[in-house]
């Protein structure tokens, strides 16, 4: 049983790896000099956004229509996992010049 039991993650492993389902990624987008950086190129839903502030100042990252809004203190992060596709226009409720955009893939 102990060498089954030490086999079974590589066991599962190569089961999800062979059944097709892609693993969801993480991306960091990070907030500095009152600027959203560079969001990632083609994030899909189920990937996770991690939002990252290094400014001195409180920020939001708060989607237009509403299906995020993520408050992050000074240097502090917040998580979100996508859940929709489509593009997400989004934007800091304090600083409402800060904007960026999510062009989410299925």
């Amino acid at each position: 049983m102990g060498s089954l039991t030490k086999r079974l993650p590589l066991l599962f492993a190569l089961f999800w790896a062979g059944s097709g389902v892609a693993a969801a990624a993480e991306y960091q987008i990070t907030i500095a000099g009152m600027k959203f950086g560079a969001p990632p190129a083609k994030p899909h839903v189920g990937d996770v956004i991690v939002w990252r502030n290094d400014d001195i100042f409180r920020h939001t990252a708060t989607a237009r229509d509403k299906s995020f809004d993520i408050d992050l203190p000074p240097k502090s992060e917040g998580r979100m996992t996508i859940s929709r596709a489509g593009a997400v226009d989004f934007y800091c409720r304090f600083h409402p010049a800060m904007t960026g955009k999510l062009d989410v893939q299925p």
